[in-house]
């Protein structure tokens, strides 16, 4: 595995984080893992060396938490691991239960670490930019826990690049505790944030986890048979919400991935994982796993280079979409 800087940090994360909002509970949703079927996962990545783990409290309600940090405590010791976390979305109908006001960053905090069954969180970052919360009021309350020792470093996810500029210039004025990672949603047949928020964190020097690198398994070049198809597929409203409309225009790039793919005689996933893996400024991607043998994919794209005919060909039938993603 290679251990690379978050950012401008001296944090050292390996080059794939494990996404774990596939543990948790099935009643949450129906393709989620429980802890039995969650553990071998989370083994074997810790097996294959990867110390960065991506959570949030919104997973199974708070359910993924628990399971991760259990699990990863029987099987490294504490500085060995590097645990992101998450808050924003609501976690009960409690109206303050949500957000990012001063009253949720602080409880949110302690229920995330009693969760995880640890003292301190790595990486804390806002799921969502809060437009119900002035910034000044969230950001000053993630000083305080970054302050308190509760939390190493803070990040952010997906939101407008002037959003996140704006935060960045408050936090430098005020001495506040910085950003120092934004997780967006980057993959081969969602590219906007090319436009601005990745340049803008190569600009900072801010680290870039992207989520959903394969589109929800839609580059995983994995289709069921004839009449079938998967309960996740069946059930993820997100991926819908995400992908259903420009099925059309992603078709194309779907076929050019396979044929770079075929070119390079590997599986779809690993030409699709090696491209964001590869593209400037990237730190690690975050990967869904939730069978075995979707390790194979994900660590063999590591070793993947890709010519610039290759990246020409996967880039090319690529038209511009709405924004998805930041809500």
């Amino acid at each position: 595995m290679q251990y690379v800087n978050l950012g401008r940090t001296g944090l050292k994360v390996s080059r794939l984080s494990l996404g774990c909002m596939s543990f948790g509970s099935p009643t949450w949703a129906p393709w989620v893992l429980d802890e039995a079927a969650s553990t071998p996962i989370i083994e074997r990545a810790v097996e294959l060396g990867i110390n960065f783990f991506d959570i949030a409290d919104v997973y199974s309600r708070g359910e993924s938490e628990v399971i991760t940090g259990r699990v990863l405590k029987r099987l490294r010791k504490r500085h060995q691991l590097v645990l992101a976390t998450k808050l924003f979305n609501a976690m009960s109908e409690d109206p303050n239960d949500r957000g990012l006001s001063r009253k949720h960053v602080f409880e949110a905090v302690d229920a995330s670490l009693q969760r995880l069954g640890t003292d301190y969180i790595d990486l804390y970052q806002i799921h969502r930019f809060d437009y119900e919360t002035p910034l000044e009021e969230a950001l000053d309350a993630l000083n305080d826990v970054v302050r308190a020792g509760k939390v190493r470093y803070l990040g952010a996810s997906s939101m407008f690049a002037w959003q996140f500029m704006k935060a960045l210039g408050l936090q430098r004025q005020h001495g506040w505790a910085p950003f120092v990672s934004m997780q967006p949603h980057y993959n081969l047949l969602y590219r906007e944030e090319e436009r601005e928020m990745l340049p803008l964190c190569r600009s900072e020097g801010i680290g870039v986890i992207p989520w959903s690198p394969l589109a929800r398994g839609r580059l995983a070049g994995r289709e069921p048979a004839a009449g079938e198809t998967t309960l996740r597929a069946q059930t993820d409203a997100v991926a819908e919400r995400l992908y259903g409309a420009t099925a059309e225009q992603d078709a194309a790039v779907i076929a050019a991935l396979k044929a770079v793919a075929a070119r390079h005689g590997r599986p779809m996933a690993q030409i699709a994982y090696a491209w964001v893996a590869s593209r400037p400024g990237i730190t690690a991607p975050i990967v869904g796993i939730s069978k075995l043998h979707q390790f194979d994919d994900a660590i063999a794209a590591l070793e993947v280079t890709l010519t610039g005919e290759d990246v020409a060909a996967l880039e090319a039938p690529y038209r511009p979409k709405a924004v998805a993603g930041h809500s």
